[in-house]
């Protein structure tokens, strides 16, 4: 009833939107060609439009008040055909990215690419992608294969705003609702009821009821759609500021145990009430989860608290109920097989199993000997970056990330990160003097110097030490200008004792 009544009161939202020209000046501003494109076309006696999500986020913007980012991508339809298109834009290189879809991509005189595509209606779904398209002229059917309402909106040149499936009203008020059949529309891409959850997730928006009941009779269709795009939606969700809401969602409609049945497994997983008041693994889970939406991580970082206590329903097992010791060395092999039915890259999986391994141990960095707090620290550089130093402790920052959310998810809280903060800087400073000194061994040492005829003793130490000042203040960057430098060093020693 709730949905009838909203749906009810947008109406008179729709006839004073409609009536009133959308401010498209900062799509132009960011994407200028877009604005040629449409202008051409039209010239040319042919309707084009920009549709899709950068039209959403405008009317979105207008209705409430918000402000305005242009996406970096536009979408544009017209009811020209492909090779029409390419007789609009002789002198403008194009790409058929997917001519029998009706999809070209031109190439601006600036090096831009746009995709401009031909009003089309699709059929023949296989739950992935459809088996038969048609090129037509109308917008109205076009408009009839799309996914929700509020990706339906399009909008002319003029500004004037092209409704043929009552998405204004949904985007006034926040629901997220498809064109059509929901069974049907999930049905021929079954990916659509992830991004549902997306959608929900970036536009605060609601899931209708009558659309969270066909994904719920839909969703073992998950399985079918690859992990690649899985993964995308996986990690837009995460790039919103509510992706705890977003797994919340995944579990309601049952969608989760189709994505990560790990973190499903976590359920009724219990834990001393002692240290963990939240809850079971899952609840623990879901608010570290929440924590990262608070400090705005990044998409991977989340996946990161997503999965660090995955070995714990398997390591309680593992220890005949008593306790969850090895849940850190079960998750990171856990997560490894996560991270390879992902398609994640090498480096991501690094990331992920160190943190998951680490999770436990990063807390206990201030009662550590200096010796194994570098040790703990050097196991966390990326030695393919070693070169940067901020930026090869990268999987040491995510493992802070994590230890922070998961301590405020728990009774821990300030206790067991707070130390390790107040431990870390002297940790840091010791570590890069190591670092350096390593780099500064490479470039020269006391071998070559004793090769280039000193002798041993102290004074090789002390020319050591001028070399690499300078190495470690970036005057010399190699070995060969280490070697001259050294060489000068030697010439005045020389020079002083005649």
């Amino acid at each position: 009833m709730f949905f009838v009544q909203a749906r009810l009161n947008a109406f008179a939202y729709h006839g004073s939107m409609t009536s009133k020209p959308l401010d498209l000046s900062a799509v132009f501003s960011t994407h200028p060609y877009a604005k040629t494109i449409l202008n051409k076309l039209d010239h040319h006696g042919y309707e084009a439009v920009l549709v899709g999500g950068v039209v959403r986020d405008v009317v979105r913007a207008q209705l409430h008040g918000r402000p305005y980012v242009a996406p970096p991508d536009v979408d544009i339809a017209t009811e020209a055909m492909p090779e029409q298109v390419q007789k609009v834009f002789p002198d403008w290189p194009t790409i058929e990215v997917g001519k029998s879809f009706g999809v070209l991509m031109l190439s601006t005189p600036d090096g831009q690419r746009y995709e401009v595509a031909t009003y089309r209606t699709e059929s023949g779904y296989d739950g992935r992608k459809p088996g038969q398209v048609e090129l037509v002229r109308s917008l109205k059917q076009d408009v009839q294969r799309r996914d929700f309402t509020i990706n339906g909106l399009a909008v002319g040149l003029d500004g004037q705003l092209i409704d043929h499936v009552d998405g204004l009203i949904d985007v006034q008020q926040n629901l997220i609702r498809t064109i059509g059949d929901p069974e049907e529309r999930f049905s021929e891409d079954f990916l659509r009821m992830l991004r549902a959850v997306r959608f929900a997730c970036k536009l605060e928006a609601v899931i209708e009821d009558d659309i969270a009941d066909a994904i719920r009779k839909k969703s073992s269709g998950l399985s079918s759609i690859s992990q690649e795009r899985i993964r995308e939606e996986i990690f837009k969700i995460f790039s919103s500021h509510q992706s705890r809401r977003g797994f919340d969602l995944l579990d309601d409609l049952h969608l989760l145990i189709h994505i990560l049945p790990e973190i499903e497994q976590l359920k009724d997983v219990p834990q001393p009430i002692k240290y963990h008041p939240e809850g079971d693994v899952y609840i623990h889970t879901l608010l570290a989860l929440q924590w990262a939406d608070q400090l705005k991580l990044s998409p991977l970082s989340k996946l990161a608290v997503l999965l660090h206590d995955i070995g714990k329903p398997q390591a309680l097992i593992n220890n005949r109920g008593e306790h969850m010791g090895g849940h850190d060395h079960i998750g990171e092999q856990m997560v490894d097989q996560v991270g390879q039915r992902m398609r994640l890259t090498k480096s991501e999986i690094r990331t992920l199993k160190f943190t998951t391994r680490e999770h436990m141990r990063i807390a206990q960095l201030p009662r550590m000997t200096a010796g194994h707090q570098l040790r703990f620290l050097q196991s966390g550089i990326d030695q393919t970056n070693s070169e940067n130093f901020p930026e090869s402790l990268r999987d040491f920052k995510t493992l802070l990330e994590v230890l922070l959310c998961d301590a405020q998810a728990s009774a821990h809280q300030s206790e067991a990160w707070l130390p390790v903060l107040q431990t870390l800087p002297d940790c840091l400073l010791r570590l890069r003097d190591i670092e350096q000194l390593e780099s500064a061994h490479a470039l020269l040492n006391g071998h070559d110097l004793i090769e280039m005829g000193m002798k041993p003793g102290p004074q090789i130490g002390e020319l050591l030490e001028k070399i690499y000042d300078q190495i470690f203040a970036g005057t010399i960057q190699s070995r060969e200008q280490a070697l001259q430098a050294a060489q000068l060093e030697l010439n005045d020693v020389s020079k002083s004792h005649l």
